[in-house]
């Protein structure tokens, strides 16, 4: 991932609205949510909610598909993970941090070693 992309990203999601919106999606799942759904879910006017869904469509967090009536919005999964291989390939090093992919699934697993651990447990022993 180019860093200009990750800023976008990371730009997008840095407003509260947006971030919740975007997780709710992702709780959503590949089959995605109406707009209404998600105003509703969020208790937000729909030209609200729409002006932040195109800021986090703009930075390709979030695509959306027509289904009759509705507008189904969906998270970008993929662009999810290159933001999160990116922040643990460039912010940490290999031996604190890794991303795979699982066996038996398509997902991609991100292993944090110690650099998550209270300096107090490091040190007992």
């Amino acid at each position: 991932m180019k860093i200009e992309n990750a800023l976008s990203a990371f730009d997008a999601l840095s407003q509260e609205t947006r971030l919740q919106a975007f997780r709710l999606l992702v709780e959503a799942g590949p089959q995605g949510m109406a707009a209404g759904a998600i105003s509703n879910a969020l208790g937000i006017p729909h030209n609200t909610l729409s002006f932040h869904l195109t800021h986090l469509s703009q930075a390709k967090l979030v695509s959306s598909r027509k289904q009759g009536r509705s507008i189904i919005y969906l998270a970008n999964f993929e662009q999810m993970r290159e933001l999160i291989a990116f922040m643990v390939q460039d912010c940490c090093s290999s031996d604190m941090a890794r991303l795979h992919q699982a066996d038996n699934i398509d997902c991609a697993v991100v292993e944090l070693v110690d650099c998550c651990k209270p300096q107090s447990d490091k040190t007992e022993s």
